[in-house]
């Protein structure tokens, strides 16, 4: 089950704050880098808003239904997917000819898999997957920021690690729409999509008798105020989502990605506090080492997620809901340094986190996509019973 969002009074100094900030920056980056990347932070701000208002959580809904079958998350997640195929694939499958738009590949290889169980463990451990993480720090869960310190330490390794990745056996990249033709790759990306849909729903109703329907919300606000002030109903956290994934890939011509941005602040952390990483071959030329050399704010990948950061802020205080109590005990802080160095590394040699590996690429008919659903929940399951040896959860409950 999706973590709730509970209903406060608005915290209107906050909301203030954040609202100005956000104007300011996406007008400072329109005067200084362009429109593109007004707008690429912009709906960067949309998707942190979606994520914190709809409680959209890949680790929590993994976690949910591995210990409970609770299956509605990992419900939304898979209509997400189907969606955003429907609409990704005639753009990139050229049935727009005018629209020129790449999609998110990655080899089908031993890097990938190793990446995505690590990540997958990462993520139970950290609490919080590549959105997640931005979403709960922008919502002022200030632990999760022992999270994105190591997410972005596990990055820059991975970056100096990933040439030796990716020499190990590799199928290469394989696309869908290229192998089969943009209709028939949908129409069978389609099929397998709804029958896991339905392999979760069937879980879940066996286990608990009924289903939590998409649409259910713990609220009596009209639609107007929950649109405002949340919560949303998972339903509409797939709409937003959806939305503003497909404005992304029209601005920026790409998929939606997150964690190229956190070895890219790792890299410029290094190198300001004196280190050298010009022997890194992933630094030393293309687009890393061109983002390398320009301010952070050059970075479309690093401005979306400032936009995610700052939109979950907005959100959680228009809830009322910002910097909830929270305790952190130590074995939550070990659990945070080793699942966010895990989280770091294992997203460099997938190709991407849950976003731009596992969304972006399903939804570009990727291969790699589908190697790091299966590579990712299984590392997943394993990330489950850590919390468990840990102390962080509770041991399952034996079904009798």
């Amino acid at each position: 089950m999706t973590e709730p969002v509970q209903q406060h009074k608005a915290n209107r100094g906050l909301v203030l704050l954040t609202t100005v900030g956000i104007l300011s920056l996406s007008l400072f980056l329109q005067l200084e880098f362009g429109l593109k990347p007004a707008l690429l932070f912009l709906a960067g701000t949309g998707l942190g808003i979606s994520l914190l208002h709809a409680a959209f959580s890949f680790s929590t809904a993994w976690r949910e239904f591995i210990r409970c079958r609770e299956g509605e998350g990992i419900r939304s997640q898979l209509l997400l997917f189907m969606l955003a195929s429907l609409l990704f694939f005639p753009l990139l499958g050229n049935f727009f000819p005018q629209i020129s738009v790449t999609g998110a590949l990655g080899p089908v290889g031993i890097s990938v898999l190793a990446g995505a169980f690590l990540f997958g463990i990462g993520m139970e451990l950290g609490n919080g997957c590549g959105s997640g993480t931005l979403r709960s720090i922008g919502g002022g869960h200030v632990n999760m920021l022992i999270t994105l310190i190591f997410f972005i330490i596990g990055s820059l390794i991975g970056t100096a690690h990933l040439q030796w990745w990716l020499e190990l056996p590799s199928l290469g990249k394989i696309s869908l729409i290229e192998s089969l033709g943009w209709l028939p790759a949908l129409l069978l990306q389609l099929v397998v999509l709804l029958a896991l849909y339905g392999l979760v729903r069937q879980a879940e109703k066996r286990r608990h008798g009924r289903l939590t329907t998409l649409n259910s919300c713990n609220s009596d606000r009209n639609v107007l105020h929950r649109m405002i002030f949340g919560p949303w109903p998972l339903s509409w956290g797939v709409a937003g989502l959806l939305f503003f994934s497909i404005i992304t890939l029209l601005i920026a011509g790409h998929p939606w990605s997150i964690t190229f941005a956190f070895g890219l602040w790792g890299a410029k952390i290094w190198t300001a506090l004196g280190g050298d990483i010009s022997t890194l071959s992933y630094w030393g030329s293309g687009y890393p080492a061109q983002a390398l050399s320009s301010s952070v704010l050059a970075d479309i990948t690093s401005v979306m997620n400032f936009g995610v950061i700052l939109g979950a802020t907005l959100a959680a205080g228009l809830a009322g809901s910002f910097a909830p109590a929270k305790e952190i005990r130590l074995n939550m802080i070990i659990n945070a340094v080793i699942g966010g160095l895990l989280l770091g590394y294992g997203a460099r040699l997938a190709f991407g986190c849950n976003i731009g590996g596992l969304y972006g690429g399903i939804a570009s008919g990727s291969v790699h996509g589908w190697l790091w659903l299966v590579a990712g929940f299984a590392g997943t399951i394993a990330g489950v019973y850590i919390r468990i040896l840990t102390g962080v959860d509770r041991p399952m409950r034996v079904r009798p």
